[in-house]
């Protein structure tokens, strides 16, 4: 009987051997690269900041020398880290610069049919951004609309 089963015993070690010699001196994966680059650490200096303005926008739709609708957008800017106290301080001129902006682009129809369309949001927030950028400089990188909601009369 130890005939039969010692072939089978031998059999089953130079497997289990082989397994785990094999496990032991099998190459290391090679990095990959872009895993690294999700994995590098973020410059704390490029992080922007976020800067909601604290008021509404309130633009209203005049036809016809009559009030048909309201626009009401809310408002953040993009800045560079570091810089939220600046636009805090020109605030009322960033606001000022902004609702002109709103109120040409209301009577030009901006906000008429499809103003959430992409297009005629593209249009709306580069203006705005070169607006912010004016009054603001380059530490403005963007002007996202936030909240945007038309309530006809």
């Amino acid at each position: 009987m130890i005939r039969k089963l010692l072939p089978l015993v031998l059999a089953l070690i130079g497997l289990g051997a082989g397994t785990a010699a094999g496990l032991f001196l099998r190459p290391t994966p090679e990095p990959d690269p872009a895993a690294e680059e999700v994995a590098a650490p973020v410059d704390p200096a490029l992080v922007p900041d976020y800067v909601k303005l604290s008021n509404q926008f309130v633009v209203p739709l005049v036809e016809k020398e009559r009030i048909t609708a309201m626009v009401i957008l809310t408002l953040s800017l993009e800045v560079t880290q570091g810089t939220s106290e600046q636009v805090y301080a020109r605030e009322p001129k960033l606001r000022d610069a902004f609702l002109q902006l709103l109120f040409d682009h209301a009577n030009t129809g901006g906000f008429r049919g499809s103003f959430t369309d992409a297009a005629n949001l593209v249009i709306l927030r580069e203006g705005l951004r070169e607006i912010a950028q004016k009054v603001l400089g380059d530490s403005v990188s963007d002007v996202l609309i936030t909240d945007i909601v038309r309530q006809d009369s």
